[in-house]
């Protein structure tokens, strides 16, 4: 890559990486040969450390410039500011705050490392494959002479994850061995890894369409974007030949090669989330009530809630992947400032004031339409006001401190309307008891209704309201327009209460209700916001399953960020889409106020479209080592595929095992689900490296919405355990959906109907 950042940074630089004021060490950092791997010089020599010696560009959530995280705010004022900055990571890596010798170098890390990210997220699959191999190349040249034996081929074999038979091996080796010296050189490798790359199945695609098969005429072209549901114009396919034909003469004549044909089935126009999804393609002027809201739990926690560490890098990682809902866990500090952290634990305490200042700045770099601060309040009457006063300062004309409209809206604003604002959640001051709150104070409050029982019972009596509104500030319950929390009381007379009204939920409360009262659940959430929390039984913030909660019609979802595994890909593939905005919107089945869906019972209901899912897993590319340990380990991968919707429709199933093949394994098994309610329904494929004597190891998966999951040969780029990218790693697939019986026609079955041949 040509740029002169880069090129400083792959000479390397000797910085501070920085704990504490009192743990402080020396290390040289420098950017690796791939252009994507930076070393990070440690003294350790463990296993973990090793591992943690280098990190991808592509593992960076952000870099902040200056003394922004906890470490480097303690040294504000004794380092220059100029000279800091921290990388925050994906997942659950700790961040690494740097001090670098000059303000300039400094600045061309920072400028550098997002030069690189940029350059990661505009790279095609075929320049990732490239930059993979090349990667692997110098790794395996043992004496970086730019040629390879055959010893240092077999080497290269075992790093890419593919065990060839020896016979197969050396066959291939001589073949590209022009020279016949025992030594392939740069052309002769090239050739080498051609052959590998080969895809035998992209080939066969290619021939059942390509009469001579040689090459694709437009018609042929047209047919099977036809077949794949896309725009098969004349226009379109011209515009494919001329954007991926490399061949001169073929583009001249409107053909596509064998080689143009694989270059477009590698681009992005045949991933399998359909790419008009990628942007905010939903109505977003409808109420909020009328959305999934993306939410996250104690989101200040690094790790668990009982030891774990309160940052303000959480809430970054959060904004950063589009949540718009966060939690502010509140208690009285030192010193009048009011902090941050899980109360009565071991977890550490992050100022309030700095999580606001935080969220200002990053409120809105992922999603343009609102944010929604959950204050879990167990704060004195004075330092609400605290509170309220760093609300008001800190986050200006963004945050939200009247109604909109002058008179009580029916149903409550849509996102567009509140686009760029932030919303508090918390208690509100009851308007003919607000002068008890005046003179009121208590040692702590706790306003969250998570704290509160729920219950199906009468109104809380007045004296009761009066006693809450004493300890309440009334400079932080202005601050509460359209998110006011009250206790749950039942489903009576909810149609009476405004639509400001909302009520937590703790998963077990929230789950009872789905299962005794689906239909009332659904018509409430139609109108009002539910927040729905994980049990504090959970103290090592494992996560409990949303696709329930999301049936019911629950908005605000909300999951502990930091935790990864099955719930969080969850998570992440149904807000996936829609311009990963934080919003998604829900089925017009979930949205009436008279609603007859149940989401224990779906037959014959609202929303029951009776549909087939055929997904056919070809084969899968460049998987990675789970045994980095052993040069020898190579992975047995089979491929599970899971439906997670209404409880009728889930299901799962694998393929067989592939064993010693993680470069290329191909499987071409068909796996079928019968949906009944899809528009509800997430699609997981997940990759395993299958293990005799112990669980599977976790390889890479991947999540989206039925609804967004596109028809015929497509690539699904897998995901690692924490949701950041496990380029170039990819599967195969075909997908066919059969609806009420009806398939869906190919161009050459719909031709023939209207000629009368079928």
């Amino acid at each position: 890559m040509d740029n002169e950042d880069v090129r400083r940074m792959m000479q390397g630089c000797n910085m501070v990486k920085i704990r504490s004021p009192r743990w402080q060490k020396s290390r040289n950092l420098r950017l690796l040969d791939d252009g994507l791997t930076v070393w990070c010089e440690s003294t350790k020599s463990s296993r973990k450390a090793k591992a943690q010696q280098t990190f991808a560009v592509t593992e960076v959530e952000c870099v902040r410039e200056g003394c922004k995280s906890e470490a480097l705010r303690q040294l504000c004022g004794s380092v220059p500011e100029s000279k800091c900055f921290t990388l925050v990571f994906r997942g659950a890596r700790k961040s690494l705050d740097l001090l670098c010798p000059s303000e300039e170098d400094a600045q061309r890390w920072v400028r550098g490392l997002r030069t690189l990210k940029e350059h990661v997220a505009d790279m095609s699959q075929k320049q990732k494959l490239d930059h993979w191999i090349r990667s692997y190349l110098r790794r395996a040249d043992h004496n970086q002479d730019g040629k390879m034996s055959y010893d240092e081929v077999k080497r290269l074999l075992q790093m890419i994850n593919i065990d060839l038979s020896e016979q197969y091996a050396l066959c291939l080796f001589k073949r590209c061995d022009r020279s016949c010296d025992g030594r392939l050189d740069h052309v002769e490798i090239e050739e080498f890894c051609r052959e590998l790359l080969r895809r035998p199945e992209l080939d066969a695609v290619f021939r059942h369409y390509s009469s001579n098969g040689f090459v694709l005429a437009m018609a042929e072209l047209r047919d099977f974007l036809g077949d794949q549901g896309e725009d098969a114009s004349l226009n379109h396919a011209q515009s494919l030949t001329l954007t991926y034909e490399l061949n001169d003469w073929a583009q001249k004549n409107h053909f596509m090669t064998q080689n143009g044909f694989t270059m477009y089935m590698l681009s992005r126009e045949n991933d399998v989330v359909n790419p008009d999804h990628a942007r905010v393609y939903q109505d977003m002027s409808c109420p909020l009530a009328h959305y999934f809201i993306s939410s996250s739990h104690n989101t200040y926690l690094t790790k668990d809630q009982v030891t774990g560490a309160s940052s303000t890098e959480p809430y970054i990682r959060a904004l950063n992947q589009g949540c718009r809902c966060v939690e502010l866990d509140c208690w009285d500090g030192d010193r009048g400032e009011p902090v941050i952290y899980h109360g009565h634990t071991l977890t550490s305490k992050v100022p309030f004031k700095e999580v606001i200042e935080t969220i200002a700045q990053y409120a809105f770099k992922a999603s343009p339409y609102p944010l929604i601060l959950s204050l879990e309040n167990h704060c004195s009457v004075e330092q609400q006001a605290v509170m309220a006063k760093h609300l008001r300062t800190l986050l200006g004309s963004k945050l939200l401190t009247k109604p909109l409209c002058a008179q009580p809206p029916p149903e409550l604003p849509s996102p567009e309307e509140l686009k760029g604002r932030i919303l508090v959640k918390g208690k509100k001051l009851i308007p003919h008891l607000g002068q008890l709150g005046k003179g009121g104070s208590c040692a702590s409050f706790s306003s969250s209704s998570e704290d509160e029982p729920v219950s199906g019972g009468k109104n809380t009596p007045k004296k009761d309201s009066a006693k809450v509104c004493s300890k309440l500030s009334p400079e932080l319950s202005e601050l509460v327009v359209y998110c006011s929390s009250v206790p749950f009381r039942g489903f009576e007379n909810g149609s009476e209460k405004p639509p400001s009204e909302m009520s937590s939920f703790s998963e077990s409360e929230a789950l009872r209700l789905i299962k005794d009262s689906g239909k009332l659940f659904v018509r409430h959430n139609s109108k009002k916001l539910s927040r729905i929390y994980p049990s504090g039984q959970r103290l090592q913030s494992s996560n409990y399953d949303p696709q329930e909660m999301w049936n019911g019609g629950c908005q605000m979802v909300a999951l502990n960020f930091q935790t990864s595994g099955e719930q969080m890909d969850l998570n992440q593939g149904r807000f996936l889409t829609n311009g990963r905005c934080g919003y998604i919107l829900k089925p017009d089945f979930l949205c009436s106020p008279t609603s007859v869906f149940d989401p224990e019972n779906t037959g014959g209901g609202p929303g029951h479209t009776p549909t087939q899912l055929t997904i056919r897993i070809l084969s899968a590319q460049q998987l990675p080592k789970i045994n980095t340990e052993k040069a020898n380990s190579i992975v047995d991968p089979q491929v599970w595929v899971e439906i997670h919707g209404v409880a009728i429709d889930n299901a799962r199933d694998k393929t067989h095992r592939i064993d010693n093949n993680g470069f290329n394994p191909r499987w071409d098994c068909t796996l079928s689900f019968q949906l009944q309610v899809p528009e509800l329904a997430l699609v997981r494929f997940v990759v395993e490296d299958h293990d005799h004597n112990a669980k599977n190891d976790f390889v890479g998966q991947f999540t989206l919405p039925f609804i967004s999951l596109q028809k015929g040969y497509r690539h699904v780029h897998l995901l690692k355990a924490d949701g950041s990218s496990l380029s170039p790693a990819t599967l195969f697939i075909h997908v066919k959906v059969t609806r009420k019986r009806v398939p869906i026609k190919t161009v050459s079955e719909r031709i023939a109907i209207a000629k009368g041949k079928l």
